[in-house]
């Protein structure tokens, strides 16, 4: 049957299982697993936009996060470069989980013209408490 199946690990129906255990009754991903919200939240493309339920999986207000977006870095540059380092500052002991969300990431983030990729990263390591090197997030 599809969906069951032996084998170790989260299968399919393991994985379904544990977000839908994680929402809420009214459907909303208030107490979803933040690795798992900010994987959900990821768009095709391979980025991020900034709202409030990103800001919140970074443990920031979504005022908080514009408003240190770093001049001439668009919004959706910005988010994407902040969950890569939240990945990689919060959730290393994760990464088979995210690793194939992040390489995405990466390669919306260098089909982008970005300005000041080192800055954001600076900005972005303030902003959520972190230490994540450049080359670390492979861009």
């Amino acid at each position: 049957m599809v969906g069951e199946g032996g084998g170790g690990g989260l299968g399919r129906k393991g994985r379904h299982a544990r977000m839908k255990a994680n929402i809420d009754e009214d459907g909303g991903l208030e107490r979803m697993d933040p690795l798992l919200q900010l994987i959900s939240l990821q768009k095709a493309s391979g980025c991020w936009e900034v709202d409030g339920t990103l800001a919140k999986v970074f443990g920031r207000t979504e005022e908080e996060v514009v408003k240190q977006t770093p001049a001439q870095v668009e919004k959706g540059v910005w988010a994407t470069i902040l969950a890569l380092i939240w990945l990689h500052g919060f959730k290393m002991d994760a990464q088979v989980e995210w690793q194939f969300v992040a390489m995405k990431a990466v390669t919306w983030i260098r089909n982008q013209k970005v300005v000041s990729l080192s800055e954001s990263v600076r900005v972005g390591n303030d902003l959520l408490g972190c230490q994540v090197k450049e080359e670390d997030l492979g861009l």
